[in-house]
């Protein structure tokens, strides 16, 4: 048996719908006027997204790798972690590290060389730049690696010279064998570096992931862990992204 609905439960209905409707609008209305007044008020920034949090009435605005907060009105901003005293997590941090996951499967590893170790199961990405200082302390730490397969993206942009290097190891017979001669022994490559290279390609594809310095790590997970990172912890990273 069906009961027609009287004209106030359509009326309220109606009114319900309506006020759904006007939430939805506002929210984004909110996210456009956040983003706009922002901008007005900081020319210079470069905002990928406004979001809302669930915590303190806060939005949260990425700018690249990085994420601030503000209030509804933008009148202020709040530079920082924000940590979940409960379960001592760091959200901030958390969310960055979502924002910045990287799709290992669409990373071309045809522009890059690989070193392999042991049974090379354990998949690493490596963008590297061979006059950085760092790079060179951790290729000490990567060559001590077991069963791991590691895809080294060139990737210079210290300076003109680490184009000319990057170039020269990528034309090298052995070029596994020339970056560590040179990364680790201290050998600068000999090859002549006018062969074709991808180069060019590295450079607009860390560029595209907003990879601003060297090292940048990239597990088969796809997170992403910019700077030296202990040995330890690099295994740890490599046993928990790898398929069981």
């Amino acid at each position: 048996m069906t009961f027609p609905l009287s004209r106030a439960v359509l009326a309220r209905s109606a009114v319900a719908l309506l006020a759904i409707a006007a939430c939805i609008s506002t929210a984004f209305a909110d996210e456009a006027a956040i983003r706009k007044t922002l901008q007005a008020r900081y020319g210079a920034l470069q905002i990928d997204s406004v979001t809302k949090t669930p915590y303190l009435d806060l939005w949260e605005v990425r700018l690249g790798n990085s994420v601030i907060y503000t209030d509804g009105q933008a009148n202020y901003i709040f530079s920082g972690e924000i940590i979940d005293t409960k379960t001592r997590q760091n959200i901030t941090q958390e969310r960055i590290d979502k924002l910045t996951t990287v799709k290992f499967s669409d990373l071309p590893l045809d522009q890059a060389f690989k070193m392999v170790h042991g049974n090379g199961k354990r998949q690493l990405a490596y963008f590297s730049d061979p006059n950085c200082p760092y790079c060179k302390h951790l290729e000490k730490d990567l060559a001590q690696l077991n069963d791991a397969t590691i895809h080294v993206f060139l990737y210079p942009i210290l300076s003109p010279d680490s184009a000319v290097k990057s170039k020269s190891v990528w034309c090298s017979a052995d070029r596994a064998k020339a970056w560590s001669d040179w990364m680790i022994g201290g050998i600068a490559p000999k090859a002549d570096g006018g062969c074709a290279t991808p180069i060019e390609k590295n450079v607009a594809l860390g560029q595209k992931y907003r990879i601003t310095g060297t090292p940048t790590l990239i597990f088969a997970d796809g997170r992403r862990i910019p700077g030296v990172i202990p040995l330890a912890e690099i295994n740890r990273l490599l046993d928990e992204s790898t398929p069981k």
